[in-house]
Protein backbone atom coordinates (compact mmCIF):
# COMPACT_ATOMS: atom_id res chain seq x y z
CA UNK A 1 0.00 0.00 0.00
CA UNK A 2 1.39 3.42 -0.91
CA UNK A 3 2.06 6.03 1.61
CA UNK A 4 -0.10 8.98 0.65
CA UNK A 5 -1.86 11.82 2.35
CA UNK A 6 -3.76 11.17 5.52
CA UNK A 7 -7.18 11.86 4.03
CA UNK A 8 -6.52 9.49 1.17
CA UNK A 9 -5.35 6.78 3.57
CA UNK A 10 -8.35 7.18 5.81
CA UNK A 11 -10.83 7.07 2.99
CA UNK A 12 -9.16 3.98 1.56
CA UNK A 13 -8.90 2.29 4.94
CA UNK A 14 -12.51 2.87 5.87
CA UNK A 15 -13.56 0.83 2.90
CA UNK A 16 -11.08 -1.98 3.48
CA UNK A 17 -10.51 -4.56 6.21
CA UNK A 18 -9.22 -3.96 9.72
CA UNK A 19 -5.71 -4.84 8.52
CA UNK A 20 -5.62 -1.59 6.62
CA UNK A 21 -7.06 0.39 9.53
CA UNK A 22 -4.11 -0.60 11.70
CA UNK A 23 -1.80 0.73 9.03
CA UNK A 24 -3.36 4.19 9.35
CA UNK A 25 -1.28 4.73 12.47
CA UNK A 26 1.79 4.82 10.23
CA UNK A 27 0.47 7.96 8.61
CA UNK A 28 2.66 11.03 9.04
CA UNK A 29 -0.20 13.24 10.20
CA UNK A 30 -1.18 10.88 13.01
CA UNK A 31 2.44 10.64 14.14
CA UNK A 32 2.88 14.39 14.12
CA UNK A 33 -0.28 14.81 16.24
CA UNK A 34 1.10 12.35 18.77
CA UNK A 35 4.43 14.10 19.03
CA UNK A 36 2.73 17.47 19.60
CA UNK A 37 0.59 16.17 22.48
CA UNK A 38 3.30 14.05 24.13
CA UNK A 39 4.25 16.59 26.85
CA UNK A 40 2.61 19.12 29.15
CA UNK A 41 2.07 22.71 28.19
CA UNK A 42 3.63 25.53 30.14
CA UNK A 43 0.22 26.57 31.50
CA UNK A 44 -0.44 23.05 32.82
CA UNK A 45 2.93 23.02 34.58
CA UNK A 46 2.31 26.43 36.12
CA UNK A 47 -1.12 25.35 37.39
CA UNK A 48 0.29 22.17 38.95
CA UNK A 49 3.15 24.08 40.58
CA UNK A 50 0.67 26.64 41.95
CA UNK A 51 -1.47 23.91 43.48
CA UNK A 52 1.58 22.29 45.08
CA UNK A 53 2.71 25.66 46.46
CA UNK A 54 -0.68 26.33 48.03
CA UNK A 55 -0.72 22.88 49.64
CA UNK A 56 2.77 23.45 51.07
CA UNK A 57 1.76 26.86 52.40
CA UNK A 58 -1.17 25.24 54.19
CA UNK A 59 0.82 22.28 55.55
CA UNK A 60 3.93 24.03 56.94
CA UNK A 61 2.18 26.01 59.73
CA UNK A 62 0.32 22.90 60.85
CA UNK A 63 3.56 20.96 60.93
CA UNK A 64 5.42 23.58 62.95
CA UNK A 65 2.51 23.88 65.40
CA UNK A 66 2.50 20.10 65.86
CA UNK A 67 6.26 20.06 66.49
CA UNK A 68 5.97 22.90 69.03
CA UNK A 69 3.11 21.11 70.80
CA UNK A 70 5.19 17.91 71.00
CA UNK A 71 8.17 19.82 72.43
CA UNK A 72 5.95 21.44 75.06
CA UNK A 73 4.50 18.06 76.03
CA UNK A 74 7.98 16.62 76.47
CA UNK A 75 9.01 19.66 78.53
CA UNK A 76 6.00 19.26 80.84
CA UNK A 77 6.72 15.57 81.31
CA UNK A 78 10.44 16.16 81.97
CA UNK A 79 9.65 18.85 84.54
CA UNK A 80 7.14 16.57 86.24
CA UNK A 81 9.63 13.68 86.42
CA UNK A 82 12.51 15.85 87.71
CA UNK A 83 10.30 17.52 90.34
CA UNK A 84 9.05 14.12 91.51
CA UNK A 85 12.68 12.92 91.74
CA UNK A 86 13.62 16.02 93.76
CA UNK A 87 10.72 15.40 96.16
CA UNK A 88 11.58 11.68 96.52
CA UNK A 89 15.27 12.50 97.13
CA UNK A 90 14.32 15.09 99.75
CA UNK A 91 11.99 12.72 101.60
CA UNK A 92 14.37 9.74 101.46
CA UNK A 93 17.63 11.50 102.33
CA UNK A 94 16.11 14.09 104.69
CA UNK A 95 17.91 16.81 102.77
CA UNK A 96 17.34 18.49 99.42
CA UNK A 97 19.71 17.78 96.52
CA UNK A 98 22.41 20.38 96.02
CA UNK A 99 22.52 19.89 92.24
CA UNK A 100 20.71 17.92 89.55
CA UNK A 101 23.73 15.62 89.37
CA UNK A 102 22.92 14.43 92.90
CA UNK A 103 19.69 12.96 91.52
CA UNK A 104 21.61 11.02 88.87
CA UNK A 105 24.32 9.80 91.25
CA UNK A 106 21.74 8.61 93.78
CA UNK A 107 19.74 6.74 91.14
CA UNK A 108 16.61 8.89 91.14
CA UNK A 109 17.21 9.80 87.50
CA UNK A 110 19.13 7.80 84.90
CA UNK A 111 20.40 10.96 83.27
CA UNK A 112 19.55 14.62 83.21
CA UNK A 113 17.15 14.99 80.29
CA UNK A 114 17.80 17.29 77.38
CA UNK A 115 15.62 20.38 77.45
CA UNK A 116 13.40 19.97 74.35
CA UNK A 117 13.22 23.72 73.77
CA UNK A 118 16.91 24.66 74.11
CA UNK A 119 18.23 21.19 73.09
CA UNK A 120 20.83 21.30 75.90
CA UNK A 121 21.28 19.39 79.14
CA UNK A 122 22.86 22.32 80.96
CA UNK A 123 20.08 24.83 80.42
CA UNK A 124 17.90 23.67 83.33
CA UNK A 125 17.47 26.30 86.05
CA UNK A 126 17.33 24.80 89.54
CA UNK A 127 15.57 26.96 92.13
CA UNK A 128 16.98 26.83 95.63
CA UNK A 129 14.94 27.46 98.70
CA UNK A 130 15.76 27.81 102.38
CA UNK A 131 12.45 26.29 103.42
CA UNK A 132 12.24 22.75 104.80
CA UNK A 133 9.54 20.34 103.68
CA UNK A 134 9.61 18.10 106.72
CA UNK A 135 10.66 18.36 110.35
CA UNK A 136 13.44 15.84 109.85
CA UNK A 137 15.01 17.65 106.91
CA UNK A 138 18.51 18.82 107.72
CA UNK A 139 19.66 20.74 104.62
CA UNK A 140 17.92 23.01 102.19
CA UNK A 141 18.74 22.92 98.49
CA UNK A 142 16.99 22.53 95.17
CA UNK A 143 13.22 22.44 95.53
CA UNK A 144 12.13 22.79 91.89
CA UNK A 145 13.50 23.07 88.37
CA UNK A 146 12.54 25.16 85.33
CA UNK A 147 13.51 25.33 81.69
CA UNK A 148 16.21 27.78 80.73
CA UNK A 149 14.40 28.75 77.52
CA UNK A 150 13.46 32.40 77.18
CA UNK A 151 10.68 31.90 74.61
CA UNK A 152 7.00 31.92 75.40
CA UNK A 153 4.88 28.80 75.26
CA UNK A 154 1.64 28.33 73.38
CA UNK A 155 -0.25 29.41 76.52
CA UNK A 156 1.51 32.80 76.53
CA UNK A 157 3.68 32.12 79.58
CA UNK A 158 7.45 31.89 79.29
CA UNK A 159 8.90 28.37 79.52
CA UNK A 160 11.03 29.47 82.44
CA UNK A 161 7.90 29.90 84.57
CA UNK A 162 6.50 26.41 83.97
Amino acid sequence: MKRGTCNAMRSKCRLRTSFHVSRVTNCRCVQSRRSQSAGFTLIELIVVMSIISVLILLAVPSYTAAVRHAQESVLREDLHIMRAAIDAYTMDKQKAPQSLDDLVQSGYLRAIPVDPITHEKDSWVADRSDSMYSIDQTDSGIDTVHSGAEEQGSDGQPYSSW
